[in-house]
């Protein structure tokens, strides 16, 4: 048996081939596991349970198909999705986590997060995730009206372009020392992120032993995939 994971799927209407890609895998791939842990931006934007976007209602109902199946779905908020709610979550059948879970698979403690938290040098951003994670300001959000939300949301999404063109890689990817400081704090030797869209399997040394960072590709030409077993932890990279 094994247990899957993914992140960074930024699905849209505007993308129908990920849509698909993803449906797809929840038919063929994720049936047969033994629980699937989905770490953030599954959609694009997110504005409120109460939007009435088609797709939402359509991977609402595969994944509440696979919870019916026997499969749990498991679910942490990513930098786009983070206003996903109890609503969505019902309608789905996914569990919400919090931002750092610690699990116990097949003999291994593996902490499992988005991995914005982790990008500690892009301190603008940081920022930014502060202010839009208070809850005053997201039960604001939540109050206007629809048509406000999406014009903000789409301002949202361009300055977050413009803003990401004038930074390095370097900054925008996870901090060593964040990544250290996780990892010791939960007692792991084994992390699983996604966020950063550099699908890698990274060989740590921390100061209580060797560990691990395996990170998550976004979906964009292709899928990815952590498929977590008793005999190892394989990133996959698949074509949708």
């Amino acid at each position: 048996m094994n247990t899957l994971f993914i992140a960074d799927l930024h699905l849209c209407a505007q993308e129908p081939a990920i849509t698909a890609g993803f449906l797809r895998f929840l038919r063929h791939d994720a049936i047969h596991a033994e629980a699937l842990y989905i770490l953030g931006d599954l959609f694009e934007a997110w504005i409120g349970d109460d939007d009435p976007e088609p797709l939402h209602a359509e991977i609402a109902a595969e994944l509440k198909t696979l919870q019916q199946a026997g499969v749990p779905c498991y679910f942490i908020h990513g930098n786009r999705d983070f206003l996903l709610g109890k609503r969505f979550a019902r309608a789905s059948g996914m569990h919400l986590l919090p931002e750092e879970k610690v699990l116990e698979l097949y003999g291994r403690k593996i902490l499992i997060l988005h991995g914005d938290t982790l990008c500690t040098d892009d301190q603008a951003y940081q920022q930014f995730r502060r202010k839009v994670h208070n809850p005053l300001i997201q039960k604001l959000f939540l109050a206007m009206p629809l048509r406000w939300r999406l014009k903000i949301a789409a301002k949202m999404r361009a300055r977050s372009r413009q803003s990401n063109q004038g930074k390095s890689q370097a900054i925008m990817d996870v901090n060593p020392q964040a990544v250290e400081q996780a990892m010791l704090s939960h007692n792991v030797h084994w992390m699983i992120h996604g966020h950063t869209h550099r699908p890698a399997v990274h060989e740590l040394e921390l100061s209580n032993g060797k560990a691990h960072r395996v990170v998550l590709g976004a979906w964009h030409a292709e899928g990815s995939m952590i498929k977590v077993s008793a005999d190892a932890v394989e990133l996959i990279q698949f074509p949708f």
